[in-house]
């Protein structure tokens, strides 16, 4: 029988649990995440969405999530890419920028390119400076403090700057919360930068992650990211973990300097293609 994808808004909990199970399968295969935190949670929640299935025989054999309207994002399980899918989608979309894993540098359709970069602990140490202090983020004092540093820092960024907060409430209710790895650094009674690290405690090799980093505007040109890295750092190796992994954009040129300075090496790099509907480009 040919593979046939189907569209639903909602996924049953039958259908939840063999999309679970797809993702923790094509994991286990690919020895990395198989799909964006964010996406991921949406099937583990069970949130609305368009979600895109593809059965072979009965079984499910691929899974995608499209988010967005006229302009739509799209993933699809191991960061794959159909041109099936393609053509349904842009039915409804006009445009679709496709998430993909483990980029193809021939493609000629790249709008973003997002590095994957690793670095085997222990890093460098960087003293907080005289004058700030460091702590631990407080669920239910800090979460307006922090939302407005960290959303001033990525102002321009597409995902990072539009933190709201229902966002960061839900990731402070999911299992792999630890207030422990979220750093807060004040001066002059404000929050001025901060790193926010996680912990990939259901990988074989339990490695750590700089989730988020950031310093704010009024703040920048003193170093303090170079202190917050650092610090997020030494706390992934107080607890245990032996690597750690970030996100950067390929053009954050200032960003690269400062991870390629603590030994940050390259591991792979994922690709944002953009597809227009035929008759629109």
């Amino acid at each position: 029988m040919d593979p046939t994808w189907q569209c639903t808004a909602a996924l049953s909990a039958a259908e939840r649990l063999e999309v679970l199970d797809l993702i923790n399968r094509t994991e286990t295969a690919l020895g990395r995440e198989a799909l964006d935190e964010t996406r991921r949670r949406s099937v583990v929640h069970g949130w609305r969405g368009e979600h895109w299935l593809e059965r072979d025989g009965g079984v499910l054999a691929q899974y995608a999530l499209v988010q967005g309207g006229r302009h739509a994002t799209l993933e699809m399980c191991g960061g794959r890419f159909d041109e099936l899918l393609l053509d349904l989608v842009l039915e409804t979309h006009e445009v679709v920028d496709w998430w993909t894993r483990d980029a193809d540098r021939s493609l000629e359709n790249v709008v973003r390119t997002l590095q994957l970069l690793s670095l085997v602990l222990p890093a460098p140490e960087v003293p907080v400076p005289d004058g700030a202090t460091l702590r631990t983020f407080v669920a239910g004092y800090d979460e307006a403090g922090w939302l407005a540093q960290n959303n001033a820092a990525f102002a321009d960024h597409p995902e990072q700057g539009a933190w709201l907060h229902d966002d960061l409430e839900a990731r402070i209710r999911e299992p792999w919360f630890d207030p422990s790895g979220f750093l807060l650094l004040e001066m002059g009674g404000r929050i001025a930068a901060s790193c926010w690290t996680k912990v990939h405690e259901l990988y074989p090799e339990r490695f750590g992650e700089i989730y988020v980093i950031s310093v704010d505007p009024q703040f920048q040109g003193r170093g303090l990211g170079r202190v917050m890295l650092s610090q997020g750092l030494a706390s992934l190796k107080l607890r245990g973990v032996q690597r750690a992994i970030l996100f950067v954009d390929a053009d954050n040129l200032n960003a690269q300097l400062l991870y390629g300075s603590f030994g940050f090496t390259l591991e792979r790099e994922d690709q944002l293609l953009r597809f227009v509907r035929p008759g629109l480009d």
